[in-house]
């Protein structure tokens, strides 16, 4: 269990770090408009995210556990 939170870490740090590489000329471009975003939104969203993001790790600890 301790392996897999570890590699999901990794992940999710090389995710991001693409991401940043990827848009690291337009950053603060991207900053101004979130700036005028409305915060609502910003927190709508990012709940979203994470419960999307549950939901896939449950049912995907589900699925495997069926299999094996």
């Amino acid at each position: 269990m301790l392996e897999m939170l570890t590699i999901s870490i990794g992940l999710v740090l090389v995710i991001e770090g693409i991401i940043y590489f990827i848009i690291a000329d337009r950053l603060n471009q991207i900053i101004s408009i979130l700036e005028n975003f409305n915060s609502k939104k910003i927190k709508f969203l990012s709940l979203s995210m994470i419960i999307i993001g549950f939901c896939l790790i449950y049912f995907t600890f589900r699925f495997y556990r069926e299999i094996y």
